[in-house]
């Protein structure tokens, strides 16, 4: 009979290293990518008209190529809205991006559709084709978000000190995926996904509740650089020489890397469960000299 196969050098073989619990899978706390074929297909629908303005006259030509530029520029500016809002939505605290992408792309698709229909139509007739290209782009994607996330109640200056914060821990984060894949190794990227969610985990606490961040700021800011640097160093050594022994190095530093995270993270949590027993103590004090007593 068929057995998972979970030998020593499997993503999955070995224990969690914090708590000797199962492993945790390299998609926890991920989502998918919206990203997906409807955005990259924005890309591909004005390739014919690019390549039929060739054969009209200098004038079509132009207004043709005019209207690709603008329907290219339509969905970059979508692709980035789409991302932004997928970082918003993964947040429990977020600002709205500060500019519509989506909104941008939409008013630059009706922009482009509009251009290229005065080729072979009145102005009235291009206007309308924009208008139904621009509605159509905002049915398909939708609108940005339009308000914060969150923030209700809470002191904006503390957590717009937390999003740079993660944001800066976010970059590190990035870095340290895509130095990762230059060692070409499968096993390697899911090791190192493993650890970014645990990373991700403290983020969220502290998005949480920000006053921990003075408390975690040495491990969003020294640690993740220095886990970034050691990975640039790594995966520039295993892509060339294979060594096994520097493979061991670097895997028992993400163990303890995941670790010191997990523990540290656990930590703030309890912090927290502290502060709020106390002051659900202060408040039962409060209302006994006041003559409110529970039953």
């Amino acid at each position: 009979m068929a057995q998972r196969y979970g030998g020593e050098f499997s993503p999955a073989g070995k224990p969690s290293p914090t708590n000797g619990s199962p492993p945790r899978s390299p998609f926890d706390g991920k989502s998918p990518t919206p990203m997906g074929a409807r955005v990259n297909a924005l890309f591909l629908v004005p390739l014919p008209l690019a390549v039929m303005a060739f054969f009209r006259g200098p004038t079509d030509l132009v207004l043709s190529l005019g209207g690709v530029a603008l329907m290219m520029a339509a969905a970059w500016m979508t692709r980035e809205g789409m991302r932004a809002e997928a970082a918003y939505e993964s947040r429990k605290i977020a600002r709205r991006p500060g500019l519509p992408r989506k909104i941008v792309g939409a008013v630059l698709m009706g922009a482009g559709i509009g251009l290229a229909g005065l080729v072979d139509g009145s102005l009235l007739i291009a206007t309308l084709l924009g208008g139904v290209g621009a509605a159509l782009h905002l049915g398909a994607f939708g609108i940005d978000p339009m308000r914060d996330k969150g923030m209700e109640g809470i002191d904006t200056f503390q957590t717009d000190r937390v999003a740079r914060a993660v944001n800066e821990a976010e970059a590190h984060l990035t870095a340290m995926k895509d130095a990762i894949k230059r060692a070409r190794d499968r096993q390697l990227e899911a090791r190192v996904d493993v650890f970014q969610a645990t990373a991700r985990d403290m983020f969220r606490t502290i998005e949480d509740d920000p006053r921990d961040l003075t408390a975690a700021r040495k491990y969003l800011g020294v640690y993740l650089r220095g886990a970034t640097d050691a990975t640039v160093k790594f995966a520039d050594l295993f892509a060339r020489s294979r060594d096994a022994g520097a493979r061991a190095d670097y895997e028992q530093l993400l163990d303890d890397l995941e670790a010191n995270f997990a523990a540290r993270t656990q930590q703030l949590l309890s912090d927290n469960r502290t502060d709020l027993d106390v002051e659900i103590e202060v408040l039962r004090e409060r209302l006994a000299r006041e003559g409110i007593t529970s039953d």
